[in-house]
């Protein structure tokens, strides 16, 4: 499964990027985030990894996430594991645009099951979708 979105911040990419890789403002910013477990270093950086506790759809789970690249202000990636062997790679990209942002986010992520998995995954598609336009619109009344 795919979603990506996109949205122009009215804030330079350093102010965005300062946000997005603070663990401490992920209750900010992300519908979905619940807790952290542990406090991580802060600001993160290539290899910086931790433990996200997750709500979604009324179900909490947990991801162990570690960045994999970041080029700060332009690029950033994350991979994630979550439960029952699922796994995920989530993408911010930081364009700057007419003195803003344009911010795009890319989340990939299988899930476990087969075919039913796949049926599944439509479903916590349009959930994710919705999630995700709310936490865009969050990070940007936050940045702006």
């Amino acid at each position: 499964m795919r979603v990506e979105r996109s949205t122009h911040i009215a804030a330079p990419p350093q102010a965005v990027y300062d946000v997005v890789m603070d663990p401490n403002r992920l209750e900010d910013w992300v519908t979905v985030h619940h807790h952290l477990e542990g406090s991580p270093k802060s600001p993160l950086e290539k290899g910086s990894q931790l433990t996200q506790c997750l709500k979604l759809a009324g179900k909490k789970f947990k991801v162990r996430w570690r960045v994999v690249e970041n080029d700060p202000c332009a690029y950033v990636v994350w991979e994630g594991r979550g439960p029952v062997a699922s796994h995920t790679r989530v993408e911010y990209r930081f364009d700057a645009n007419d003195g803003g942002t344009d911010f795009s986010y890319v989340n990939e992520y299988d899930l476990p099951g087969g075919p039913v998995g796949r049926v599944a995954g439509r479903a916590v598609s349009r959930v994710t979708q919705k999630e995700l336009d709310g936490s865009l619109q969050r990070l940007k009344q936050l940045v702006e």
